[in-house]
């Protein structure tokens, strides 16, 4: 009968997980179990469900303590008592307040007040549902207190933390990382007791032989407590159950939007389209999933209102009734999308739809679903201490030195069996990995609940502000909670403010509407950035591998893109079927090597499974499965422990199904190993054709205005390349690239006419409170004249005007960087920071006069590398020495087969492994046209010739073709010096010079 005890998620406190809690009681023969995580409810619907696997009645609670010191434990005697707990706690987590001395009234709760406790209070009176703790330790103190005479208030409360010594010491070191101190500083008062134990069954017993009460009272007491749960089949929908008043009128409202919508999507709307509409209606209906949808709805009606775009992904493209709504802009007649890949009779969790909003627009769409739905809060996700993490964390606590810590990571120097600290730190960071380390938010779930949120959790408040329970996804999908998926990205605020920006930029400008995708299809110029791979900065087909593929497959329409973003994923890829798709898209004839099966089933992709749809078509026309038994085929077959009996069974189901139409045992062997060989690794087709809709909206921006949409690309964080890739892109087409200027730039990159000016937000080292000020400063009184008119409005130290003046934010005034350094370093006196006060009368500044030193396009490369990371200029005109070779990427086709010498700038590369563990390397490179070209670096290569760091290379190797795609094998590489910094190798430099200039005035 253990009433106290911990999980780790007590968190950097305990360190047992709920199984190995549960095995400590079935151990010890402990029929009762109370879970009771320090301020914490994280653990007790799991702890509740995976008791019902072991011989022990589970109780939930928590031990409430403010810091280290134990006030009381509540436990929950019903449901409600649980609710009542954790608003309780959520009340005094949100509000940041310390727990209160007395424990709330309640009749749906039992108290436990520590003897301890009570003792310290001198605590007499106890309500009906309030007992005191008693400890094996506390034993011998209670009959010389007067307590020995609460005959039926006295309970066990053995404290469950640790199981032997190691535990003990691995909660020392959790609390010295939690408190950040060294172990020989952490307190005894922080530290739990050593005491803190399981006992056997019989041995509890025996200590509290002489006090009969006391176990009765206990056993009583968590007789009365029963908190029920229901789990994975025995679970119901805890989702709310309607939006306007009832369940029908839901419906009503559903049917009533889908029906007004049709013309809109399907102007010529026939019986294929009603009748798929009428069946998708009856099924939602009939699964009880008709709130999702209404959910879903009102949540995208309200933010095209406040015009914040979405891309609706995931399975939620099969269905055509989402995509009338316009949840979704996939159609899936169109693309023959089966309802059944989305929902069918066997599924019980509602309708999974992934609704993308901008990074900027995610916050307003989910406070519009606090305000309008009934119970909201934010799904949590665990972070756990990664090893790496762990090792670092008590390195310190031992007090290693970081260099130490940093060898050893790095496999460098020191044998942790010589090192008795660092031995100490790799068995314990061993135990540690994979404790939670604290509770954090889910990137993007949403939970909306028709009991009160706090029935399930307690909550805690994140900085945002939205509620958060403490709970992940999976246990709340066992106990029928289903989240709603509103996730950001940044690719739609690539695309909504690169409208923005057109429509100030060039407002004569006819821009086309940015959902007529169906228009963007047809489009021969969009399709031929997509045949050549020249989509830097389109969404989802700007990758290195994305652009190979497309260009081996020639893609050059919607459904070409669509296939492209399936095979590029790595289950067709390390499936074969990425390769032989393609062979079979650029060779026709290849396609009839296609099993004639597949092929007739399979017509549009060659007869290759490329899209998890095609496992329902195999299924269904060749086994003759319904599509909702193929579909729990494939859910079956993702490899999932609890779907494995159910895979045997629908693999059986499958093989018979096929016996009774008279396949041959071969042909349904054959064409069940492609099926099994392939369902795991699928990428819905849905899924890539909800991708391949951005991916056209974002190219019809960068191929009609592409220096707009690159700056969007930009002040939205670029994408998978570096700044400089997407600044030579805009120079590519016509864009001038200036550095940010005091009277015309803002903190993001802004454009007039072709001229980009770069932001100060682009800057390193510049604060962000500078921006601040300066653009104030120039929103309430205008632009500045001058240097001193600057100096005089502006109060910001000379080191952060010195990096303005260094990046060129000053040139409109036409005088030399140098003076105007000079010229701020004699006005700041030597640095010193000056007030602005507002004056009546200003005085006039003093003209010095000052040397005039001139600069260069290499003075100006080099502060622009330093303060951008790249220089303006191409790094092919800042080499130290003149290139052997002027070969471009357009001329590999004229050599191929041939060894040549080539130079490229770095763009990215990527490692990988081989089948026999070498590691080698695939790079990206641009030419002195800014072209792409690719290589390869076998293992022999990549050891010997290293990547150091961006900049120019000269590559020596091999072209080869396939595909007409054109890279080549490196034999040998070298990085490039470039020119150096003139202002370093002068004997009386600027840097020199300055001071006793300073001194000398």
């Amino acid at each position: 009968m253990y009433t106290n005890c911990h999980s780790y998620y007590s968190l950097r406190y305990g360190i047992l997980s709920e199984i190995q809690l549960l095995d400590l009681a079935k151990a010890n023969g402990a029929g009762f179990v109370a879970l009771t995580d320090i301020n914490s409810t994280s653990a007790a619907l799991n702890f509740l469900k995976l008791a019902a696997n072991y011989p022990v009645w589970p109780v939930v609670g928590v031990d409430f303590r403010n810091g280290v010191h134990q006030l009381y434990v509540i436990l929950a005697r019903n449901n409600n008592g649980f609710m009542e707990i954790n608003r309780f706690l959520t009340h005094h987590l949100h509000e940041k307040k310390e727990f209160p001395d007395t424990a709330p009234t309640s009749e749906d709760t039992y108290v436990i007040y520590p003897f301890e406790r009570a003792m310290e209070q001198e605590k007499k009176d106890f309500r009906e549902n309030e007992f005191i703790g008693i400890s094996v330790r506390n034993l011998s103190r209670l009959m010389f207190t007067d307590y020995i005479t609460y005959t039926d208030k006295l309970v066990i409360q053995q404290q469950v933390t640790f199981r032997n010594r190691t535990d003990f010491n691995t909660h020392r070191l959790l609390r010295c990382i939690g408190l950040n101190i060294l172990l020989s500083k952490l307190p005894k008062s922080e530290e739990g007791s050593t005491e803190s134990v399981m006992y056997p069954k019989a041995e509890l017993l025996d200590h509290f032989a002489e006090y009969p009460f006391i176990k009765e009272n206990t056993k009583r007491l968590m007789q009365g407590c029963k908190v029920v749960f229901f789990f994975d089949d025995q679970r119901t929908n805890q989702n709310q159950e309607h939006y306007y008043g009832s369940r029908d009128a839901d419906y009503e409202f559903l049917k009533k939007e889908c029906y007004r919508r049709i013309p809109v999507r399907y102007p010529n709307a026939g019986k294929k389209v009603t009748e798929r509409v009428a069946y998708e209606l009856d099924s939602i209906k009939r699964m009880g999933f008709v709130f999702d949808f209404v959910a879903n709805y009102i949540t995208i009606e309200d933010a095209k209102a406040h015009n914040r775009p979405h891309i609706g992904r995931g399975s939620g493209a099969n269905s055509v009734v989402a995509y009338i709504l316009g949840i979704t802009n996939v159609d899936p007649i169109k693309l023959d999308l089966y309802f059944e890949r989305f929902i069918n009779p066997y599924r019980l969790s509602p309708p999974d739809f992934d609704i993308d909003f901008s990074w900027r627009d995610r916050d307003n769409v989910a406070q519009f679903m606090f305000d309008t739905f009934k119970n909201v809060a934010l799904m949590a996700t665990y972070v756990t201490f990664q090893y790496r993490a762990v090792i670092r964390e008590l390195s310190k606590v031992f007090g290693m030195p970081k260099e130490e810590t940093d060898k050893f990571l790095a496999g460098q120097f020191i044998d942790p069996e010589k090192d008795k600290y660092l031995k100490l730190v790799c068995k314990y960071g061993k135990r540690i990995h994979g404790f939670p380390n604290y509770v954090s938010v889910h990137a993007c779930g949403i939970i909306i609940t028709e009991k009160p949120i706090e029935y399930f959790s307690a909550t805690f408040m994140p900085p945002k502000g939205f509620r958060t329970v403490m709970f992940d996804m999976n246990i709340a999908e066992d106990v029928g909670i289903f989240k709603f998926d509103i996730l950001s990205q940044r690719g739609l605020s690539k695309i909504t403010d690169c409208l923005e920006i057109i429509a100030y930029n060039r407002p004569d400008s006819e821009v086309k509407d940015i959902d007529a995708v169906y228009e963007f299809y047809e489009d021969d110029k969009i399709n031929a950035l997509l045949s050549v791979g020249d989509c830097i900065g389109g969404f989802y087909v700007e990758s290195p591998a994305m652009r190979v593929l497309m260009t081996k497959l020639r893609t050059n329409d919607y459904l070409g893109l669509v296939a492209a973003s399936s095979i590029i994923r790595p289950g067709p890829g390390n499936g074969g079927m990425k390769s032989e798709y393609i062979l079979r898209h650029r060779y026709p004839e290849r396609r009839a090597e296609a099993h004639p099966v597949m092929h007739d089933i399979l017509e549009d992709t060659y007869g290759i499974m490329i899209y998890q749809e095609d496992v329902l078509k195999v299924a269904h026309h060749f086994a003759g499965m319904s599509l909702a038994e193929a579909d729990v085929l494939r859910r079956g077959m993702r490899g999932k422990k609890r779907t494995k009996g159910v895979l045997v069974k629908m693999m059986n189901k499958f093989k018979d199904s096929c016996r009774k139409k008279g396949y041959p045992e071969k042909t349904i062997e054959d064409i069940w190993g492609q099926v099994e060989s392939f369902a795991g690794y699928a990428f819905a087709k849905g899924h890539s054709a909800s991708y391949t809709v951005e991916s056209y909206q974002s190219l019809y921006l960068k191929c009609y205005f592409p220096i707009e949409y690159m700056v969007a690309v930009l002040n939205n964080g670029g994408g998978f390349y570096k700044v400089e890739t997407y600044v030579n892109e805009i120079k590519k087409y016509g864009g001038i690239i200036s550095p940010p200027c005091i009277n015309t730039s803002d903190h993001p990159n802004i454009v007039v006419r072709k001229e980009v000016f770069l932001g100060f937000g682009m800057v390193k080292s510049i604060e962000d409170r500078t921006t601040e000020k300066l653009l104030t400063e120039r929103q309430l009184y205008g632009k500045f004249k001058d240097l001193a008119d600057f100096y005089d409005r502006v109060p910001i130290g000379v080191e952060q005007l010195i990096i303005l003046i260094k990046v060129g934010a000053f040139r409109f005034t036409g005088i030399g960087k140098h003076r105007l350094m000079w010229e701020a370093y004699l006005k700041y006196n030597k640095g010193a920071t000056k007030d602005r006060t507002p004056v009546l009368f200003k005085s006039p500044h003093v003209d010095y006069k000052i040397p005039d030193i001139e600069t260069n396009f290499l003075i100006e490369a080099y502060d622009q590398m330093e303060f951008f990371g790249f220089p303006f200029i191409s790094r092919f005109k800042l080499l130290k020495h003149p290139p052997e070779s002027y070969l471009l990427a357009k001329d590999l086709p004229d050599y191929n087969k041939k060894r040549i010498t080539i130079y490229g700038n770095l763009v990215t590369f990527k490692g990988t492994d081989t089948t026999n563990g070498q590691h080698m390397f695939f790079g990206t490179f641009a030419d002195a046209g800014e072209a792409f070209f690719d290589t390869v670096h076998f293992p022999r290569v990549a050891e010997k010739f290293r990547f150091q760091s961006r900049g120019s290379y000269k590559i020596i190797g091999t072209v080869t073709e396939e595909l007409d795609y054109y890279s080549i094998i490196v034999d040998e590489i070298y990085f490039q010096e470039i020119l150096p910094d003139p202002r370093h190798h002068q004997p009386e430099n600027f840097n020199k010079a300055l001071p006793k200039f300073i001194k000398s005035v």
